[in-house]
């Protein structure tokens, strides 16, 4: 599942301060006009043109285009953005009445929700759910098959993700900040003036384009990680069309682009104190047998890889940012853990080559040496959506204190990565909001309370923000909850999803 990039835009959070501290200056997003513009008449009246589409082993699905402004407030028709769309319709197994569709978001952003579609929700989501609903999916703006965002060449690639991301002196500073230099002037080289247009609002208006032209009434929604920000969006736009809304790893949209890195930095920590917990009883952990001990061991050796990054059986090298975001990989799902425990192994021996394919799956680079664009939607979604966190290497040095008390073991190259969009040359159209979404159904909000990427704070801040908001908590490690093997967890959405019942106020699970 693709989250948010560790390597700058924005982050997620902790439960360690009061959300009210932290939302004084935060604006609310207003519901937009009940009336349509007569400018976007065409948009919301198109129709679509279904054929058979699907990767080998997916079979069943359609695929169509979409047709969107580049602008909302200025539509041209030769600006018009051609949107990825598929989906698999009800398989109406058991007389199932058909409930409408039913969109997914993987998250990011920059995560395809067409291959999460294709590949996992629309064959492994619950048998009843997918009985009753047209399962639907469109890749957001910038994102994979909706005219991608790119920034760099396969091998500037390589280079952007090696570049020293705990700089040690005044020559390291200026190749990092450098190297985000070259990848912004990337992006606006080869994106142009879609790089001032793909917004979480501008993709949240996407989707209600796309709900009318699948002709239902309200949208019913399963967003994860960044997919919730976009749902909670389109929530607070169009809050007289929510239907059956999950928010399922819960952003804060009322955080600033600073707060949001620093407290995701404490939810890696968080994450990784879960996971030397578990390593350290067993006879083979890499970090030894004191989980206390854990953190020290697995700094030492960045600091090592830093020095001399270690040999992989290729031409590239194992540098401590490649070492960082393999670790940081495996955070995200418990189920990987034997991975890393496998791959730190063989790196203190010296092998560094288990632990750069960790690095690898998180960029989305193949064997080939190809990226997707992933990172380069990533960023340029969220340095749009917010502000920067910081704009110079001093900023970044003045907080790297705080970043570096929230995580020991990550803090000071997340830091560093949180400088990404202070070079960005499209300004911020986006800011810290509240999302009341006064007027809307019951919206579920699912927060995992061990959850690296979006820790449980933000969910309860979501929850409570929304009029409607119902929060629904897993007690438990891992990166969202639906579908993760939690039965409790599962029963609950599911039951919301086909019956528009919420589950009772306060229900925490922990299986």
């Amino acid at each position: 599942m693709s989250d948010l990039d560790h390597r700058g835009g924005a982050g997620a959070g902790t439960d360690a301060s009061p959300a009210a501290a932290r939302h004084d200056s935060a604006r609310t997003l207003a519901p937009l006009p009940a009336a349509l513009p007569p400018a976007l008449h065409r948009y919301y009246a198109q129709k679509l043109t279904w054929h058979s589409c699907g990767t080998s082993g997916a079979s069943g699905f359609e695929c169509a285009t979409l047709m969107a402004p580049l602008d909302y407030d200025h539509p041209r028709e030769a600006d018009d953005l051609k949107l990825a769309v598929s989906r698999k319709k009800a398989t109406g197994a058991g007389h199932a009445k058909r409930l409408g569709s039913l969109m997914v978001n993987p998250g990011g952003p920059g995560g395809s929700a067409v291959g999460y579609l294709q590949h996992y929700a629309g064959i492994g989501y619950p048998a009843a759910v997918r009985a009753h609903y047209d399962m639907v999916a469109m890749d957001p703006r910038g994102v994979a098959g909706s005219e991608p965002v790119t920034c760099l060449s396969d091998t500037e690639m390589d280079h952007y993700t090696e570049v020293d991301q705990t700089p040690d002196n005044a020559t390291e500073t200026a190749e990092l900040v450098d190297a985000y230099t070259k990848f912004a002037e990337g992006c606006a080289a080869r994106a142009g003036k879609l790089l001032g247009h793909v917004s979480t609002i501008e993709a949240a208006r996407d989707m209600d384009v796309l709900r009318a032209a699948l002709d239902d009434d309200k949208l019913t929604y399963v967003g994860a990680s960044y997919g919730t920000f976009l749902g909670a969006t389109y929530a607070g736009l169009f809050p007289s069309r929510v239907g059956r809304l999950v928010l399922d790893g819960a952003l804060d949209p009322a955080l600033g682009s600073e707060q949001i890195n620093r407290d995701q930095t404490a939810g890696f920590q968080t994450a990784f104190t879960s996971f030397a917990e578990d390593c350290t009883r067993r006879k083979d952990c890499p970090l030894g047998p004191s989980a206390d001990r854990a953190g020290d061991r697995l700094s030492e050796f960045f600091a090592k890889a830093d020095a001399t990054p270690l040999a992989t059986g290729k031409s590239r090298k194992l540098t401590e940012s490649l070492a960082t975001t393999g670790v940081i990989s495996a955070m995200y799902d418990e189920a990987a853990w034997g991975l890393l425990r496998n791959a730190l192994k063989a790196a203190f021996a010296g092998d560094g080559a288990p632990l750069l394919k960790l690095s690898d799956a998180y960029y989305e680079r193949d064997r080939q040496g190809s990226y997707q664009n992933l990172m380069y939607a990533n960023a340029a979604v969220n340095c749009l959506d917010l502000p920067p966190a910081f704009r110079s290497p001093s900023e970044v040095r003045e907080a790297v204190p705080a970043f570096r008390k929230a995580s020991p073991v990550f803090g000071t190259a997340l830091a560093w990565a949180a400088l990404t969009c202070g070079y960005w040359s499209v300004p911020a159209t986006g800011a810290p909001h509240r999302i009341p979404a006064a007027g809307a159904a019951p919206i579920l909000v699912v927060g995992t309370t061990r959850d690296p990427a979006t820790p449980y704070g933000w969910a309860r801040s979501l929850a409570s923000q929304l009029s409607s908001g119902r929060l629904l908590t897993y007690e438990g490690d891992g990166h969202t909850a639906y579908t993760r093997g939690s039965a409790c967890i599962d029963k609950a959405i599911n039951t919301y999803l086909l019956t528009s019942t919420p589950p009772p106020a306060g229900q925490r699970c922990s299986s």
